[in-house]
């Protein structure tokens, strides 16, 4: 009856998605039913518009949405007076609460909300905290964010290209027609969205204990629910106040269901993400290298609080490690193990004493015995063996080449000798960033970590794809994201662009999704170092105003390589906050919540694989190679 019970919400919540546009802003009788009648009284309240979302649906500070129409806000999270939302245990639900100050700014404003009560006096709460308590996650599961706006000043050249409108972000989109062919004579200042600030750094509430909010604007606060193990399922119910200067000016009543079964810790969608060790050193201990044993120990701390970050959202870090040994460096023991990921070093949440599932040997290629032969690359694939499944055997570990390189016949040398070693080395695979159609060159590589192109036909695809699914040495990863055959990174992009990402890695069978790096706050290709609290451009140039896509330059791009945030920036101290750990980008959750989204998949497909089969088709049918092309030549 449990399992029926999961299935049967899998097919409500997928279906909403249709309901919903993929989005949240449609009107909705979920979670109980919706007065579209209904407005949010606020009586003497200097806000002019009280409301909530699940936060796909971006909302710009420049926007005043309940203020202009209360009834157009309904959604599947706000029935116009209240926040419902629903979950499993062990998972993170999350939800978007907008303020508004259509009249003029308002000052000194405060939220707080820390309890959850549920059947039979079972609690969901919070715990009060300041500073580097915010890294304490034991016993607080509801975490309130403060949401900085970054502005938008051109389009994401790395994401999509706008010779189709379609491929743009909608909001970004200019007037279009037939093939996606924009209306002449528009240009930038056509795009609904150019110019305006976009919701992406979640601040925790605690290093921004008030705030203002400036007239005709309005200021986003994203809040996390962990659902514990150990709750108590049924009906639980909270209440968000809203103050100025100390006095009360608003409640809102806060129901959360909570479903009788429980998402697993190893989620069903896996990932990987590269962390810059030296770049989180430079900006919270400003030495890129300390040496000092202090500064060291205190990098370590701060480190592992990124890991921990990433975990609490399903997502796992790779680095730059095990370049000339045979065993990870003893900072990893915890991360592997699982013991970083406990109350004993204050974690708690998804994942509670589980560790890492990947190891990335050598990253981007850094490992250093390509000058020590065939015989030296077999020793240490022996070495590496050895470890692994001595000490983590369930750990998916793999030596990574080399990045992005057409040198085809030394990928395939490397990768042979790997796979020729006497003895277990055998059995380390090797992983290198191609293109798909270039994995016929090396046909002893066993992951070709590949970018979502067009160029390839979709009948080559399915063939290659097929190669690498089916067979138990072999892995087919992901990397990055380009519109339209699945979601982008870019900051401008809808919030459920992540999420169908997660969908559409679930429905082809991709073993793990790589985003290329989770800190390069430093632009080393292109421009140095970037203050990613105030400039949306995290890579590329910009080298001119174009008319069509605003700031543009060689690569332009908003948010990528870049989903979190130094808690201390020692070059940019402006916009420090001072605190020994990372600050989390929505983007994150937006992801999570699609990885979540694999979990429920998984659990349901269990049960019935044929229905869910069906229901994935109908709800996501093209993703990836699935949209063919008509010219490889000319996409």
């Amino acid at each position: 009856m449990r399992y029926l019970k999961i299935f049967l919400i899998l097919f409500q919540w997928i279906g909403l998605l249709v309901v919903v546009g993929c989005g949240d802003d449609a009107k909705s009788t979920a979670d109980g039913g919706v007065d579209t009648d209904s407005t949010d009284d606020l009586g003497d309240s200097p806000l002019t518009a009280v409301w909530a979302n699940s936060g796909e649906d971006k909302v710009a500070r420049e926007e005043l949405r309940a203020t202009t129409d209360p009834s157009g806000v309904i959604n599947a999270v706000w029935n116009g007076s209240q926040i419902s939302v629903a979950g499993a245990r062990n998972e993170v639900v999350a939800f978007n609460l907008v303020l508004e100050a259509g009249e003029g700014a308002v000052g000194d404003v405060s939220v707080t909300f820390d309890v959850l009560n549920g059947p039979n006096n079972n609690l969901i709460s919070g715990r009060q905290t300041s500073g580097d308590g915010v890294f304490d996650w034991t016993d607080r599961h509801i975490e309130l964010f403060y949401v900085r706006y970054l502005q938008i000043r051109g389009l994401s050249d790395v994401s999509y290209n706008i010779y189709d409108e379609r491929h743009v972000p909608e909001k970004f989109r200019r007037p279009w027609s037939g093939e996606g062919v924009a209306d002449p004579g528009t240009g930038w200042a056509d795009r609904p969205h150019a110019d305006m600030a976009y919701p992406e750094i979640a601040v925790p509430l605690e290093l921004v204990t008030s705030f203002t909010i400036p007239r005709d604007m309005n200021q986003s606060i994203w809040c996390d629910i962990y659902i514990p193990k150990t709750a108590a399922p049924g009906l639980y119910s909270g209440q968000i106040t809203v103050a100025q200067q100390g006095v009360t000016v608003h409640q809102i009543p806060v129901t959360l269901k909570v479903h009788g079964f429980t998402l697993p810790d190893t989620p069903a969608v896996k990932t990987m993400i590269y962390l810059s060790r030296s770049n989180i050193d430079r900006r919270h201990l400003g030495e890129e290298y300390p040496n000092d044993p202090n500064l060291v120990a205190q990098s370590l701390l701060i480190t592992n609080r990124y890991f921990q970050l990433a975990h609490r959202h399903k997502l796992s870090l790779i680095a730059i490690e095990g370049a000339a040994r045979e065993t990870p460096s003893a900072e990893w023991t915890s991360r592997l193990d699982g013991s970083l990921f406990s109350a004993a070093n204050q974690y708690d949440g998804p994942g509670n004493g589980v560790g890492l599932n990947v190891f990335s040997i050598g990253t981007y290629g850094s490992w250093t015995w390509q000058d020590e032969g065939q015989a030296g690359m077999q020793s240490h694939a022996n070495g590496w063996v050895n470890w692994f499944e001595s000490n983590h055997p369930d750990v998916e570990y793999f030596l990574y080449l080399i990045d992005e390189s057409t040198d085809y016949a030394e990928i395939e040398q490397w990768a042979n000798w790997v796979e020729t070693t006497p003895g277990p080395g055998s059995e380390l695979l090797t992983l290198a960033t191609m293109r798909i159609a270039a994995s016929s060159n090396c046909p002893s590589l066993d992951i070709p970590a590949t970018v979502s192109g067009l160029r390839t036909p979709p009948d080559e695809w399915e063939q290659v794809s097929l190669q690498y699914r089916d067979a138990s040495d072999k892995r087919l990863f992901m990397y990055n994201g380009v519109r339209p055959m699945i979601g982008s990174f870019a900051t401008e992009d809808d919030g459920v662009s992540l999420r169908a990402t997660s969908w559409i890695q679930y429905k082809l069978g991709v073993e793990r999704w790589f985003f290329w790096s989770a800190n390069y706050w430093r632009d080393n290709w292109f421009g140095g170092e970037t203050n990613v609290f105030q400039q949306a451009r995290t890579f590329g140039e910009f080298t001119e105003m174009d008319d069509i896509q605003g700031e543009d330059g060689n690569s332009y791009s908003n948010g990528d390589g870049v989903l979190v945030y130094p808690g201390t920036d020692q070059l940019y101290p402006d916009d420090s906050y001072g605190a020994n750990g990372p600050i989390g980008g929505l983007r994150m959750k937006h992801w999570r919540r699609g990885i979540q989204d694999g979990d429920y998949l998984a659990l349901a497909e269990a049960i019935d694989p044929a229905a869910v089969r069906q229901i994935i088709n109908e709800r996501v049918p093209k993703g990836l190679w699935e949209y063919g092309v008509n010219d490889v030549n000319d996409p």
